[in-house]
């Protein structure tokens, strides 16, 4: 299949001078059975992502993929091909549309010499960019911390190996990189069990939901497909309402009066999208719920 770049409509609804610059890329699993026209709906799935967080779009690609390569995920000629694109484009970010396991990341790092985010990485900084409550942003932070921990890796200068103990008996110590392990791991720790307190109070509300007479209605379905603007107009809300992905995460509930005078509650909820990896399906446990 050759190269694709983005289709024109997409080039301008995300071109956005003076933002920080993206070469979006979608590996396309040919194990997977998709056609062309899945591969682009998913690659213009990539770059509505990519503009969720004001990213501006430079390049915007499909990379078919026969058979995964352990060191990068997509073959050595299209990582070449990728390189000398990305060199003559310059952007500040590549983002893949896969999940790389953190070796992949690194190497793609400096095959094409610019910072490189998966899938996972980019719905992360878009979920960070999102949170607006207290809960909200403890799902966020734990999923950042769980991602980042797997991807502590001796690249840095200064994970050299640190002088531990007293005196001249106290030998090596500790990485720095095992310092940031365990400190992540403490975080973790602190902010699961504030979630928990915050699913307890969700599971006391729906108690109290239960003993209201009014049923609860909840809108679901895919990210951008239109909850909060039909949350809008039939409760006179003023919910943030974007043509964005995931421009809604955080649940919010209003009363509603059917045409038959019935008394209901609607709940505007985050969007699903495919794909969705695990590390935020475990965070949002309370949301989902």
């Amino acid at each position: 299949m050759k190269p694709r770049t983005r289709p024109p409509d997409l080039a301008k609804r995300y071109e956005k001078p003076g933002r920080v610059s993206a070469f979006v890329i979608h590996v396309e699993r040919k194990s997977r059975g998709e056609n062309a026209r899945d591969a682009e709906e998913r690659l213009e799935e990539a770059i509505g992502l990519a503009g969720a967080i004001d990213l501006n779009v430079v390049e915007a690609r499909i990379a078919p993929l026969a058979r995964p390569t352990p060191a990068t995920l997509i073959g050595s000629g299209k990582v070449a091909e990728i390189a000398r694109d990305a060199k003559a484009l310059a952007p500040e970010v590549v983002i893949v549309n896969a999940q790389l396991s953190p070796v992949q990341q690194r190497n793609l790092e400096k095959e094409w010499s610019v910072k490189v985010l998966d899938r996972t990485a980019l719905i992360l900084e878009i979920f960070g960019e999102r949170a607006a409550t207290r809960e909200g942003r403890l799902q966020v932070e734990l999923a950042h911390l769980t991602y980042q921990r797997s991807r502590l890796v001796r690249s840095w200068t200064h994970l050299e190996r640190q002088r531990g103990g007293f005196g001249f008996l106290g030998g090596p110590g500790e990485t720095q990189i095992e310092a940031d392990r365990r400190l992540i791991g403490a975080r973790i720790v602190k902010i699961k069990r504030e979630l928990e307190g915050v699913a307890r109070t969700r599971a006391l509300g729906r108690q109290a939901r239960r003993r209201v007479p009014f049923p609860l209605i909840a809108l679901v379905g895919y990210t951008n497909a239109g909850k909060s603007t039909l949350f809008n107009r039939l409760t006179k809300a003023d919910v943030l309402a974007k043509d964005l992905l995931f421009a809604t995460l955080d649940p919010t509930m209003r009363g509603l009066k059917l045409p038959n005078g019935a008394r209901v509650i609607l709940s505007d909820t985050v969007g699903f999208i495919a794909d969705l990896p695990t590390e935020l399906v475990a965070a949002f446990r309370a949301t989902l719920e």
